[in-house]
């Protein structure tokens, strides 16, 4: 019940699972193998859901969106048991009857025992194969049975060969985003070390594939982990750390003591950026616009020593370089975003979005790196950083607007990132010949993360 109990807070309230499920977990005293069953079954039914409606639309005999949105989460729930975690389907189609009656009422209780059964009587592979028939092409197939909505596939599609990808990635790169990724841990330069056996306690720890800061957790609760508890490390993806250190790692000339974190909630890479500026003598002002988020920015930077965080403001964004021409040195612009790079992070993502929030999220993107530009000094450098990979959010915001600036020049982003990787890493590391760098979950391993590094030169 815990796991449909999230999924009607997810669909009613445009809440997050990963927000509503540990502390549910915790008031109902869910714990070990059933608080593992209940996580799984709530974000494999979030992720799959694509594949499963179409599944259901086969055994149902009225269209799904006619449906109540309750009845359709248990549906939902049911068939995950059954196709994706391979539960018995006695028990599959016992517990998710039983949760219909309990929270749907009888009669649809006994649609709901017809419906699964129906179900049941194929595997997946052949489920999978049959949707794959039906499909009028092979694109919309393979959105079908790896669980996107068809625009998000065709972004992606272009998105892989705007970056000089092969188009035949784009069955790799949807799976991978129903993958659930693993915890992985940055250690903040000057508050703790990777090698500190003492400020990681009793866990399974080995070193991230990329980031000489990263760390990965072999297992799902950092929550004990006293370097964790003390703010001196946090819950990171690992393309999140590199973009952040390639930002501090690019040469400067002349003064490189005032730093800027333009959108920064909710403060994982501001904290690694405040770090990093620690190390160098160097400050931080850190900028977030909805004052709930700040608040999360000012405690993920507790730990700093003081005098390192110059202020935690509340502010637009938009406005910085207008009221502050030249004043920073280095600026991030971490751009609100679809969030496309990060769904198999956030799961019910796929599902809100829509292709009409486009043109308000480029309008800001946009907007935002022109003030990061205004706000950074001449020979200063902005990182322009999304957690997507379409081509609108990325690639095109930045040449529209260096269409408007002489005073802005390219760095080789690629090269500015191998220079911070860990030691042997930056052989290995897959980029494009482009001079932007775009991470993927299916190569890298990391969120779909974009950077663009720009210098000031007037």
């Amino acid at each position: 019940m815990a796991a449909f109990d999230v999924l009607r807070e997810v669909d009613e309230s445009d809440a997050y699972a990963n927000l509503v499920l540990p502390p549910l977990l915790r008031e109902r005293h869910i714990r070990g193998r059933d608080a593992g069953f209940a996580t799984e079954l709530t974000y494999g039914t979030l992720r799959l859901r694509g594949r499963y409606d179409a599944i259901l639309s086969s055994c149902v005999d009225r269209p799904l969106p006619g449906l109540d949105p309750a009845l359709l989460d248990v549906l939902r729930l049911g068939v995950h048991q059954l196709l994706g975690m391979r539960v018995p389907v006695h028990a599959a189609v016992s517990e998710t009857v039983g949760l219909a009656r309990n929270r749907v009422g009888a009669g649809p209780a006994q649609m709901v025992n017809a419906v699964l059964r129906r179900v049941s009587e194929r595997p997946l592979d052949e489920w999978l194969s049959i949707l794959e028939k039906e499909a009028p092409d092979a694109l919309t197939g393979l959105a079908a049975t790896e669980s996107h909505p068809l625009w998000i596939a065709r972004a992606m599609r272009e998105a892989l060969l705007g970056n000089g990808r092969s188009v035949d990635e784009i069955g790799d790169l949807l799976a991978a985003d129903n993958v659930s990724p693993r915890v992985t841990l940055v250690a903040r330069p000057g508050l703790v070390d990777v090698s500190d056996e003492a400020a990681w306690g009793d866990v399974d720890l080995v070193a991230g594939r990329w980031a000489p800061t990263a760390l990965r957790l072999e297992g799902s609760d950092p929550s004990g982990i006293p370097a964790i508890r003390e703010g001196l490390a946090g819950v990171q993806d690992e393309g999140s750390q590199l973009v952040t250190l390639a930002l501090a790692g690019v040469p400067l000339e002349g003064s490189d003591r005032r730093w800027l974190d333009l959108c920064a909630g909710p403060g994982g890479k501001a904290a690694l950026l405040a770090a990093l500026a620690a190390e160098r003598g160097a400050t931080l002002v850190a900028n977030e616009v909805a004052p709930h988020r700040a608040r999360l920015v000012a405690n993920a930077l507790a730990a700093l020593p003081d005098g390192v965080v110059e202020e935690v403001r509340t502010g637009d964004g938009r406005e910085v370089g207008a009221d502050e021409p030249g004043a920073y040195d280095r600026v991030l612009v971490d751009a609100p975003c679809t969030g496309l790079g990060a769904l198999r992070r956030r799961p019910e993502s796929r599902w809100r979005r829509t292709p009409s929030d486009l043109a308000a999220l480029t309008g800001l993107q946009r907007e935002l790196l022109t003030s990061a530009l205004d706000a950074v000094r001449p020979g200063g450098v902005v990182a322009y950083v999304t957690c997507s990979p379409h081509l609108a959010e990325t690639q095109l915001v930045v040449s529209d607007v260096l269409k408007k600036r002489a005073d802005v020049e390219r760095l080789d982003t690629p090269a500015a990132v191998r220079s911070v990787m860990r030691a042997g890493a930056a052989d290995e590391i897959p980029l494009s010949d482009r001079d932007d760098v775009q991470l993927w979950p299916h190569v890298h391993g990391t969120d779909a993360m974009h950077l663009t590094l720009l210098r000031r030169t007037a």
